[in-house]
């Protein structure tokens, strides 16, 4: 029996994580599911925004499912942000960010890529300081790390490549970040030369941003650091009907966190009209992750027969609200 933490968070977290756990219960997998808290709100209420024993929660079961946290821009004297120290605590590296085309909210047909982001390096390490009137961040980029997120890449091009001869496109600025990225690039680089059935090009991030507006059919798999990653899938989402509807995952070897990847929308929290489906496509990302993609393509089949229908929330063009848009799905598994 496989055991799943769930962690709303905040806002419509706490609404669509319930909504992907029915969906996820429904498919007679035999799930059990334990609910644990994070987020702002639990950092207001006890001065900690993650406790140790979601922590040992996760650490336990190995699988968790995230829904939203708030995390103020201007910052809080001792909150740190939830899915961050998750990420940290079990150094999920491998973030999957898919984007295809559903039906009727996708603003064009025949988009189907998967950008594969590093995720705990880069900007994100957190070594910020400030020394007078000038603030230092600090990048940091290890040949470790790029070495296997590279291999994270190519290992899913195998994967989705069929009978299809895939191509992995390396996302880098090493013209200009000549060290770090130049680093990056190069472990890339060598690993896809262990993978002569994939093949491999690559791209300038400015020039991959305007790529990906005009033609994202022109891409399978795009490997790129945590930065970059995060800016580019976000924009890549625009294909699939935008960030309400797009899961990720987080991956590494002790333990895997699938969450959505809109925030917790405090503007309609409570108010029951949050789109549940990237949380639901989350969980059919969980589903792959477990052995069970059958049950993943299920979900996905169900989500894309009720947008066919007409069903659908506010945010992509509709008028249902978070229950309808979630027993739309069920009916269809």
């Amino acid at each position: 029996m496989t055991e799943i933490v769930l962690i709303p968070g905040d806002g419509v977290g706490q609404e669509v994580i319930p909504a992907a756990a029915e969906v996820l219960a429904a498919l007679g997998l035999g799930l059990t599911f334990r609910e644990a808290p994070a987020g702002f709100g639990h950092f207001e209420k006890t001065g900690n925004a993650i406790p140790d024993e979601t922590l040992a929660d996760v650490e336990a079961t190995g699988l968790a499912l995230f829904g939203a946290t708030s995390s103020p821009s201007g910052g809080v004297v001792g909150y740190r942000s939830p899915i961050l120290a998750l990420r940290r605590t079990f150094d999920l590296y491998c973030n999957l960010r898919p984007t295809w085309s559903l039906p009727v909210i996708s603003p064009r047909p025949g988009v189907d890529l998967l950008l594969v982001r590093e995720n705990t390096e880069d900007l994100y390490v957190g070594r910020e300081r400030r020394e007078g009137d000038t603030t230092v961040a600090e990048r940091v980029i290890t040949a470790a790390g790029s070495e296997r997120i590279a291999r994270a890449a190519f290992e899913q091009a195998c994967e989705r490549a069929g009978d299809r001869r895939l191509v992995v496109t390396i996302v880098h600025k090493a013209n200009v970040l000549k060290v770090t990225d130049g680093l990056f690039r190069q472990q890339c680089k060598a690993v896809a030369a262990e993978y002569p059935d994939i093949g491999c090009n690559e791209m300038l991030v400015d020039a991959m941003a305007l790529r990906l507006m005009r033609d994202p059919e022109a891409f399978d798999v795009i490997v790129t650091t945590n930065l970059f990653g995060d800016i580019l899938s976000d924009q890549a989402s625009h294909w699939m009907g935008g960030l309400g509807v797009a899961p990720s995952a987080n991956i590494g070897v002790r333990a895997a966190v699938f969450e959505p990847v809109h925030g917790s929308a405090p503007d309609i929290a409570g108010q029951g009209i949050a789109n549940p489906l990237g949380a639901i496509l989350a969980a059919a990302m969980l589903c792959d992750h477990i052995g069970q993609p059958a049950a993943g393509d299920r979900v996905r089949a169900a989500c894309a027969a009720a947008l066919a229908a007409g069903v659908a929330t506010a945010d992509i063009g509709g008028s249902a609200n978070t229950p309808t848009m979630t027993r739309a799905v069920l009916a269809r598994l």
